[in-house]
């Protein structure tokens, strides 16, 4: 799969578990790491667990390996690596600390 159809499963899958404020910045003029990331806010680490476990889930689904993981066990930010998209699913307050947009030139985003 490319870059846009892994993008499309995992905004998919946030938006099976009413993920908020979705965004998605085009990193593949900035970095040869990865080519997208998607930023999710949820409103409780319940919700940020199973956000995280259904992008997780549906990536496997379509045969889309993960790399890795970070972050299940806190509960107020998880990364999700799927190689050319890595996914943040954030409390507000972090997100709003860590300003992930920011720093990857918001006015890039897709």
């Amino acid at each position: 799969m490319n870059t846009e159809q892994i993008t499309g499963v995992v905004i998919n899958a946030l938006e099976d578990v009413k993920g908020d404020n979705i965004v998605v910045i085009n990193t593949g003029h900035i970095s040869s790491m990865f080519n997208a990331i998607v930023v999710c806010s949820g409103t409780s680490s319940r919700q940020i667990a199973a956000l995280a476990h259904n992008v997780i889930e549906d990536l496997k689904t379509n045969g889309i390996n993960i790399i890795g993981t970070e972050g299940k066990r806190g509960g107020e930010w998880v990364l999700v690596d799927a190689g050319d998209v890595v996914v943040h699913i954030m409390l507000p307050k972090v997100r709003e600390y860590y300003s992930i947009e920011a720093l990857w030139n918001r006015e890039d985003q897709g």
